[in-house]
C-alpha cells in the first residue's frame, strides 16, 4: 500500500497494472484517512489486478464530490479507470458519473454501487419496512449524518442524491443491496431508472448483509473485467433523450 496524494492506494500482487479502480468509502468521517476501505481494496486488487486507490474526501458536499472528482482524474490520467462507492461513497461515485456525463468528459469504463445511499431526502419506503431487521444502519443516526453533510444544498439536487438525476448516458453499472438493508430501495430505484434509460445494469439483491459479504467482491470484480474496454473519447450528452 501506498499513500498517494489522493488516498492511499492498493496495487495487485503482480503489480503489473492495466486499469485503476477509484474506490470511494462509505463513512465521511473516514474522509481524511479512509483506511477502513482497504479491506475491500486489496480484495478487488487481488481479484482484478488493478490498482485500487481509495479516495480521500472532506465530510460535506459539495466539497466531498470535488475531491473525488480531483481524485478521479489522478486515475484518469494514468489509464483507463472504473469507479466503485459503498454507502455515501455510492452516492458519490453516481454522482460523478452524472457530473462527467454532464461536462462531456471521458467516463469511467463502469460502476458498481455497493448499498448505495442514492437518495438523500430518506424518503423510501425500506428506511421504515427494514429498520427492525437492519442491524448495520441506525435510522435516526443516518437521518442526522445526512444533514450534516448536505448542509443548505437541497437534498434532492441530483449530484447529492443522484436517485433523483437524469440517467441517461451512465457507462455500465453494477448494483449491490441486501434484501433486510435499510436503502434497499435505493438501489432498486436507481436500477429500475438506470435501465429504462438504457443503462446497462447488473442488479444483485442478496439474501441478507452476511450473505451479500460472501459474494459481493468476486461478482463485482468479474463485472469490472468485463467492462474493462476504455472508453477512449468524451461520450456526448444528448439532454432531449
Amino acid at each position: 500500500m501506498e499513500d498517494g496524494p489522493f488516498g492511499p492506494e492498493v496495487r495487485p500482487p503482480n503489480n503489473a497494472v492495466d486499469q485503476m479502480l477509484l474506490y470511494v468509502h462509505g463513512d465521511p468521517r473516514l474522509g481524511g484517512r479512509p483506511h477502513d476501505a482497504l479491506p475491500m481494496a486489496r480484495e478487488l486488487a487481488r481479484l482484478t489486478g488493478y490498482s485500487v486507490v481509495c479516495a480521500r474526501y472532506r465530510p460535506v458536499f459539495p466539497a466531498a464530490l470535488d475531491d473525488v472528482g480531483a481524485a478521479y482524474a489522478y486515475c484518469r490520467d494514468r489509464g483507463p479507470v472504473a469507479v466503485a462507492g459503498k454507502r455515501l461513497g455510492g452516492a458519490l461515485a453516481a454522482g460523478l458519473l452524472l457530473r462527467l456525463r454532464d461536462e462531456d468528459a471521458t467516463l469511467p469504463t463502469c460502476a458498481v454501487l455497493m448499498t448505495p445511499l442514492l437518495d438523500l431526502t430518506l424518503d423510501t419506503p425500506s428506511l421504515l419496512l427494514n429498520a427492525a431487521a437492519d442491524r448495520t444502519t441506525d435510522v435516526g443516526t443516518l437521518h442526522l449524518r445526512a444533514a450534516s453533510y448536505a448542509g443548505p444544498m437541497p437534498r434532492s439536487d441530483p449530484l447529492l442524491s443522484p436517485l433523483h438525476g437524469n440517467l441517461h448516458g451512465l457507462p455500465p453499472v453494477q448494483l449491490h443491496a441486501a434484501g433486510t438493508d435499510v436503502l434497499l430501495d435505493d438501489t432498486l430505484g436507481f436500477a429500475a431508472r438506470a435501465a429504462r434509460s438504457g443503462v446497462t445494469v447488473d442488479l444483485r439483491v442478496h439474501e441478507d448483509v452476511s450473505a451479500q459479504g460472501l459474494v459481493q467482491p468476486a461478482a463485482a470484480a468479474d463485472f469490472l473485467r468485463r467492462h474493462a474496454t476504455a472508453r477512449s473519447a468524451p461520450q456526448p450528452f444528448d439532454g432531449s433523450r
